[in-house]
């Protein structure tokens, strides 16, 4: 397995695990959290922390997507 193709099946794997585990934490500290606030709180709190999970995945993506130095990159 090359290098690239293993760090992609890596990323995958952690992409998948990011999600998982955090949509279950956020829905556990929402529950929680926002059982006694009103819908537009819970509305906010949850487009909020819903995009909480956008920028480790995409760290995780531009490490899986990034050249090796050796081919050479643009």
């Amino acid at each position: 397995m090359t290098r690239s193709r293993r760090r992609k099946l890596i990323g995958t794997l952690l992409l998948v695990a990011l999600v998982s585990v955090y949509a279950l934490i956020a829905m556990a500290v929402g529950s929680v959290a926002m059982a006694d606030k009103g819908r537009g709180v819970q509305l906010a709190f949850f487009t909020i922390v819903g995009l909480g999970w956008v920028l480790p995945a995409a760290l995780i993506v531009w490490w899986m997507e990034r050249p090796r130095p050796e081919e050479g990159g643009s």
